[in-house]
């Protein structure tokens, strides 16, 4: 006889194979040390003395990088409480192009500093009051530390540009900073429109091409496309464009027929008529001004032998993503089959070379006169890895260069404005009144993480600096910040970042510390787990794999 023990409670209510957390130890405590992990990664990797980190993803690819968005992108975190941070992270990544180590790392700090309120006797409601408040009053105090007249700028004035992209670009590459800056602003400020506010990222292309160094890397004024030309001729200048997206062949009829043949001579003469009507439409094109066709699909072997007898360049580019940014760059209007142009549909191009640059051929379209709508950076490097990871640094230079159309403001960098962020948020914390005031006093103190992580990650003492840093700030001297180059002796490595010119956008950290702040309390509202069993099959995957990014 088996006796079966009837579930009680949740147990009862739910399926076989769930799993039900819920109070103090088992749900918030436990998920705050999986946020806290989760920060512990990206936090080695803030500034620009940030370690990279090794990464390698479900399909075996290799990572190498310090770019907090693509690390946790690429570790496929499986924790709920900790995916809230990794989505806060995207969040930031997509709205401002830079910041996402910040919001992870700082939320991470929130929520280790709530965790010893907890254990104190506080209760999460409380400790969520109290950092509501506080985000409200960091984004007061963030207002007053603009540094005055940065929101009138020139989005064409390279050197203002420079000085709020810098920042952003060291964080990625130290020590490359001034050389990557400069390029990128070159190529932003050529493609930027006459309203900068619709500045678009994707005007800016990238292509990495192994070999040489950063001092090879060079802006280019139109588009740069990997691969050969199709025919023999391998430069034109100033030239009209025909871009027809089906490919250049001859088509075939679309309802199946069956050809009689009684005689050789109707099978010489079929075989004319095919490649008279080739030489027809390939004419057609010539007549139409093109000197150059470009090709979305398969170039058949006769379309091109008319192309070269007509003296027609012919293209081909596969990825209709990349066609449709050729026709933007050069204004042209893909034809879906091969016909003859009409004056509207042609472009025009400066001219159209291929080059040889480190051993890959390349062919090269510049587009110098007015209406230029791409510019492509070309990067050059030793290997993959480090191609890849200035690519990630001039991704973030281009969002920033966005970011600053929108809103030109600058905070000082260095942690300068944490520090004062810190101070002027204590001393509200003593104002209040009620329990809010440990949770306000502990936000204050998540602020020092920054030029803790900066210190520890370049090697010098945190505390020491730290107490310096307030030091200067209670003097009254708001700028002050780290510097991780400096070590003279009379301030050590505390200076003002005016004289450094270190300087922040506001936008990024308006948005970097209240996604933090939301995603930290959204952890501590959290007291109950309760995960269904998971169900059967092949796991999941967000994006198929191999997918090209566009």
């Amino acid at each position: 006889m088996v006796f079966s023990m009837k579930n009680y409670g949740i147990q009862s209510m739910l399926k076989e194979g769930h799993n039900h957390l819920s109070g103090l130890e088992e749900a918030v405590l436990k998920n705050i040390d999986a946020c806290k992990q989760l920060s512990t990664i990206t936090r080695t990797s803030l500034g620009p003395d940030g370690m990279n980190k090794m990464v390698i993803n479900h399909l075996d690819k290799l990572f190498v990088t310090n770019d907090a968005a693509t690390i946790v992108n690429e570790l496929e975190v499986q924790h709920p409480a900790a995916k809230i941070l990794v989505l806060a992270g995207k969040a930031q990544q997509e709205e401002i192009g830079d910041g996402a180590n910040l919001t992870i790392s700082f939320a991470g700090e929130l929520l280790q500093n709530a965790e010893e309120l907890i254990r104190t006797g506080l209760h999460p409601s409380e400790i969520i009051s109290g950092y509501t408040k506080a985000i409200t009053k960091t984004i007061e105090v963030l207002e007053e530390l603009v540094e005055k007249g940065s929101e009138n700028m020139d989005v064409r004035d390279k050197e203002q540009v420079v000085t709020r992209m810098k920042a952003a670009v060291a964080s990625k590459q130290y020590g490359m900073e001034d050389i990557l800056s400069s390029l990128i602003a070159d190529a932003c400020i050529q493609v930027s429109p006459k309203n900068p506010a619709n500045f678009d990222v994707d005007n800016v292309r990238v292509i990495k091409l192994v070999g040489g160094g950063l001092h090879n890397c060079m802006v280019i004024r139109g588009m740069v496309l990997k691969g050969d030309a199709v025919g023999s001729i391998k430069h034109v200048e100033k030239a009209k464009v025909a871009v027809f997206a089906g490919g250049v062949d001859s088509s075939a009829t679309e309802t199946k027929g069956t050809v009689l043949i009684h005689s050789a001579e109707q099978l010489e003469n079929y075989a004319k008529t095919e490649e008279a009507k080739v030489e027809e439409l390939i004419k057609a094109v010539a007549d139409s001004g093109a000197k150059i066709i470009v090709s979305g699909g398969a170039v058949g072997e006769m379309a091109l032998h008319f192309c070269e007898r007509y003296k027609l360049m012919v293209l081909k580019i596969s990825s209709k993503f990349e066609l449709r940014r050729f026709c933007r760059t050069t204004g042209t209007a893909a034809l879906l089959k091969l016909s003859q142009p009409k004056p509207d549909d042609l472009g025009f191009i400066d001219s159209v070379s291929v080059e040889e640059i480190g051993g890959s051929r390349v062919t090269v379209v510049r587009s110098e006169e007015g209406g230029n709508k791409v510019a492509t950076v070309v990067l050059r490097g030793s290997t993959d890895s480090i191609l890849d990871d200035l690519e990630r640094a001039v991704d973030d230079g281009v969002n920033t260069y966005k970011a600053m159309c929108r809103d030109s403001r600058m905070v000082p960098g260095a942690a300068a404005t944490e520090i004062e962020l810190a101070r002027r948020l204590k001393e509200f914390s003593f104002k209040e009144t009620g329990l809010d005031q440990y949770a306000i006093a502990k936000f204050a103190e998540s602020f020092e993480l920054v030029p803790r992580t900066l210190a520890e990650n370049a090697g010098l003492n945190p505390m020491d600096i730290i107490s310096k840093l307030y030091e200067k700030h209670a003097s009254g001297n708001t700028k002050v910040g780290v510097d991780l180059r400096g070590g003279d002796s009379e301030d050590g490595v505390c200076k003002d970042v005016s004289t450094m010119n270190i300087w922040d956008l506001h936008v990024t950290k308006f948005f970097a510390l209240k996604y933090a702040a939301d995603a930290a309390c959204t952890v501590l509202r959290v007291d109950q787990i309760i995960m269904a069993k998971p169900a059967g099959g092949p796991a999941r995957r967000d994006k198929p794999a191999g997918m090209d990014e566009d």
